[in-house]
């Protein structure tokens, strides 16, 4: 079968790999449908992957977004999981046994892999994965199944934040993470702004049904207009989905007193953020970090409610023979690019 494997720093090759064999107990065979790339697979991709997200080991098939067809299943599989079913995977395996496993936060596991990341992802003709990961999704679109795993860590964002109807919460950043967020925390019956460098993607937040979007200009001037929109107390939840220091700082700066601000957005940027304010105002200050399997569940209900809109973020499609050429042209467009899918055989 075909792969797409990262054999090393900026290097993918379309190659030849041995099928899986028939699936064991609890496990099935998937043909991937579609695998969207983000963020994180530039910096694996690039080598800038950090050791505590996992770090860059090559050689690896990348691919955690990723949606798929059953092709075959294992003794013991769960009633639901049938060959021509398709599945949206997520890429999370706990370890069951550190701390934060055992304090009911899995998706924080101290020892976690990744599919996609530690262990070969979706760029390959077929996949074998245990059932625990895979979710039945009733849309028509591979590709928007496969935003499933981006819509879980928006659920799992809005879920830590406790966004409550009314609310008026602000994302800064109106890339893939950031429209997500906007759109389960409307869900939730809150009123959303979306911030962002770029006006073509304010243009789509609008589309997504935001109440306001804002062009970032300077951070002091977005904490000015997130505080005119909110109220002069500024809004009580703000997420950051860009990972960009002075974006961190201007969410912490315009959160309300007893405020929710939520780090989303990954870097290894260093924040520059008085020590006082978190204090002074009695923030809670929270970071994100993918999502719990009820979470996914969840996620998934939210795709098959809003496959139209979400449809919209599916900016550029790739075969799998192109895969080295979509990772190189998404890294290398960010203006250009929302979400580059590649599609499977």
């Amino acid at each position: 079968m075909r792969a797409a494997v990262t054999e090393g720093v900026g290097t993918m090759t379309l190659t030849e790999r041995p099928e899986p064999g028939p699936p064991g107990p609890g496990d099935v065979v998937i043909r991937p449908e579609a695998v969207g790339i983000c963020g994180s697979d530039y910096h694996f991709f690039t080598g800038d992957m950090s050791e505590a997200a996992g770090g860059s080991r090559f050689p690896r098939i990348q691919g955690h977004e990723l949606a798929g067809e059953i092709t075959a299943v294992g003794p013991d599989c769960r009633p639901g999981l049938e060959v021509g079913r398709r599945v949206a995977v997520w890429p999370l395996h706990p370890c069951g046994r550190c701390y934060p496993c055992g304090a009911g936060r899995p998706n924080a596991c101290d020892r976690l892999t990744l599919t996609g990341v530690h262990l070969d992802g979706g760029l390959q003709e077929r996949l074998a994965i245990g059932q625990r990961q895979v979710f039945p999704i009733a849309v028509a679109d591979a590709a928007v199944a496969a935003l499933a795993e981006p819509v879980s860590i928006a659920v799992r964002a809005v879920n830590r934040a406790a966004v409550r109807p009314r609310e008026r919460a602000v994302v800064l950043g109106a890339g893939p993470i950031g429209q997500c967020i906007g759109l389960v925390a409307r869900e939730r019956g809150a009123q959303t702004l979306l911030v962002d460098l770029q006006e073509s993607r304010l243009a789509l937040s609008r589309e997504m049904g935001s109440q306001e979007a804002y062009l970032w200009r300077d951070a002091d001037d977005v904490v000015a207009f997130a505080r005119r929109w909110a109220g002069p107390a500024g809004p009580p939840v703000a997420f950051d989905a860009t990972g960009a220091a002075a974006a961190t700082a201007a969410m912490i700066g315009m959160v309300a007193s007893a405020g929710r601000a939520v780090q989303v957005g990954m870097s290894n940027e260093l924040a520059q953020v008085r020590v006082g304010v978190l204090t002074e105002k009695e923030l809670d200050l929270l970071g994100v970090s993918c999502c719990g399997q009820p979470e996914f569940a969840e996620a998934v209900a939210v795709v098959e409610r809003n496959a139209g809109r979400l449809a919209r973020l599916v900016s550029h499609e790739f075969g799998l023979d192109r895969a080295p050429e979509a990772i190189r042209f998404a890294i290398a467009n960010p203006a250009e690019v929302m979400k580059v899918v590649i599609r499977g055989a």
